[in-house]
């Protein structure tokens, strides 16, 4: 079940590097892509990269908000394709790729289904890293996760299922997990 995570703890739902999903919507067009180069700022701040020409990038442009989904294991395959396949080609990527989306929180900011975690953000005003470098900033305005894998601030990756762990990319259609946990 999705429940909202207090957006103190929201960095932790991507603190440990995962492949994410960034989705956007402006008017009646929507759009998913894969990223890889997205970490958190601090507590409740994050970056992207998103270059110019892609399609999301123009709906963040114009809508200032785009969310991250946290894609499982079991998205794999969906979430290569998100990354391969541009909506500037194919205005039916998201069928292809068998994207499903939804809407939390009162917000028009799409997510994707089946995901992990996910976090809506507002984009903050930018400076040279924008035309420079691609580099988005945004505020963190919700954060949600499945309470299977994540509960209490806290991911549960020893406990869950393989099948609802996170994605790490590396390169050549390749994935890692993550994996169980060390206590210190």
């Amino acid at each position: 079940m999705i429940k909202p995570v207090d957006l103190s703890k929201a960095y932790r739902l991507i603190n440990h590097g995962p492949a994410a999903l960034v989705s956007a919507k402006s008017g009646d067009e929507t759009d998913v892509m894969a990223a890889s180069w997205f970490c958190p700022l601090d507590y409740s701040r994050v970056s992207v990269v998103v270059d110019s020409s892609h399609f999301t990038r123009k709906l963040i442009d114009a809508s200032g908000y785009f969310a991250v989904s946290v894609p499982t294991v079991a998205q794999a395959k969906m979430t290569l394709d998100l990354g391969e396949i541009s909506r500037n080609d194919r205005a039916d990527k998201l069928e292809i790729c068998g994207a499903k989306l939804f809407f939390e929180g009162g917000l028009d900011v799409p997510l994707v289904e089946g995901c992990a975690a996910w976090m809506i953000c507002k984009i903050l005003p930018q400076s040279a890293a924008v035309s420079e470098f691609d580099l988005l900033l945004a505020d963190v305005v919700a954060a949600y996760a499945d309470d299977k894998i994540f509960e209490n601030g806290r991911w549960k990756f020893g406990e869950a299922d393989d099948a609802l762990r996170c994605l790490h990319y590396v390169a050549g259609r390749k994935f890692y997990l993550t994996g169980n946990g060390v206590e210190a």
